[in-house]
């Protein structure tokens, strides 16, 4: 097996915030297939009192954006994977 594929994907899913009825994805700052590097801001989140944006956890590629922007979404909901960097 190669080094690569032994590297599992990450999903990166939308976070617990807290008492958040409605959740939407504004917008994404990123396209699958993207390099990005750790804490780069993927896509932003808004709430009825707040708006945050979901970080990537480590460096690495994108998969497949599985929301688009203006999509409603869930705490738990997987938004895109990653699969991270073999230099982290």
């Amino acid at each position: 097996m190669s080094e690569s594929a032994e590297i599992a994907s990450i999903p990166l899913k939308v976070p617990d915030i807290g008492d958040a009825e409605k959740i939407e994805l504004v917008a994404w700052y990123v396209a699958a297939g993207d390099t990005v590097s750790e804490n780069q801001e993927l896509c932003e989140l808004v709430t009825d009192k707040a708006a945050f944006p979901l970080e990537s956890p480590r460096s690495g590629r994108l998969g497949e954006l599985l929301k688009p922007a203006g999509a409603q979404v869930t705490v738990g909901e997987t938004l895109v994977t990653l699969i991270p960097s073999s230099e982290d």
